[in-house]
């Protein structure tokens, strides 16, 4: 026969082992980019390899972002749940109170830490076939699409003003969004457009209408202070030669609020889970080692466990 106290201490256990839950989960906000890009579709696709890769132990949910330079501003009001993509130049910006960060320091900015790369900016200047248009002095007189806000955008405006450009082009007030049927209906001649190729708006522009992607030369590349990029032929449709384009790396980031294990565990999740991905988008077939090298800032210990696990070098400013 059972005692009074043994039962009680049954009793209590059992209440605990009700009260417990099932299985740990870790939640992540991961943000990017604008709903419909790349960028945003790309998170998508973390998310999804992080609920796979982790057996559900890691719940990514995905937040539209107006851009590179939000995401890192967020940081002062984001905890050790946070995961956001930006260009590495950026962050530097932001722990240097530079730029578009002046006067808008935060202590937060210097707790940001790399995670692992993803796909680069690749710059797209896309041209309607009727328009005539193949090189980009043949823009003058021309109609073009910008957009605003994006990296894309203040890029497309940059390079317009380093060849000869600047007041030359008539920029469409059309949100990029609209960039295809613009281009569909003669609304507009060509439109810029920044994202990991292949782009979806480029993809969709090719496959419905006559276009020329404009390549750049050597030495609008070295004036462009951008890495080079060549677009293999057949990327899009009717593109029958390579194209020689710019780039900018983008990497995701967290920031020491952030466990190590997590992060550990974002980064190896990320890695084993990459080759999968570029079977679904060969955007991820850019990603690889060589790629360390474009992260100019510190890497979360976390992430460094991983790396030295599997061998990847990182210089003495990543650590």
């Amino acid at each position: 026969m059972l005692t009074s106290a043994l039962r009680l201490g049954i009793a209590a256990i059992a209440g605990l082992a009700v009260a417990l839950p099932a299985a740990a989960e870790t939640r992540i906000t991961y943000k990017s980019a604008k709903s419909g890009s790349s960028y945003y579709q790309m998170g998508v696709q973390i998310a999804e390899a992080m609920k796979a890769g982790t057996d559900g132990g890691i719940i990514v949910t995905v937040e539209e972002s107006q851009g590179s330079v939000q995401n890192v501003m967020e940081t002062r009001a984001r905890g050790g749940d946070y995961v956001f993509t930006t260009p590495p130049a950026l962050v530097g910006l932001a722990q240097a109170g530079k730029a578009m960060f002046e006067g808008k320091s935060s202590p937060k900015f210097d707790e940001i830490r790399a995670l692992f790369p993803i796909p680069s900016l690749t710059m797209h200047f896309v041209m309607s076939k009727s328009s005539g248009v193949t090189d980009f002095a043949g823009m003058e007189g021309k109609t073009i699409l910008l957009g605003k806000g994006s990296f894309g955008a203040t890029e497309g405006e940059k390079y317009l003003k380093l060849f000869g450009l600047e007041g030359k082009v008539t920029l469409a007030e059309v949100e990029l969004s609209n960039a295809v049927p613009a281009l569909k209906n003669g609304q507009i001649d060509g439109f810029v457009t920044a994202g990991s190729y292949p782009a979806p708006n480029v993809i969709e522009a090719a496959a419905s209408t006559d276009v020329t992607v404009l390549s750049l030369s050597d030495d609008q590349i070295t004036q462009s202070k951008r890495s080079k990029l060549v677009i293999p032929a057949g990327t899009y449709a009717g593109q029958d030669a390579d194209i020689t384009t710019t780039s900018l790396p983008v990497v995701a980031y967290t920031t020491t609020d952030m466990d190590e294990d997590t992060a550990y565990t974002l980064t190896k999740t990320f890695w084993e889970t990459k080759v999968k991905m570029s079977e679904d988008a060969p955007w991820w077939k850019g990603v690889d080692e060589a790629l360390m090298a474009t992260i100019s800032g510190k890497i979360h210990p976390g992430a460094q466990r991983y790396y030295s696990e599997i061998g990847f070098t990182l210089t003495e400013a990543q650590k």
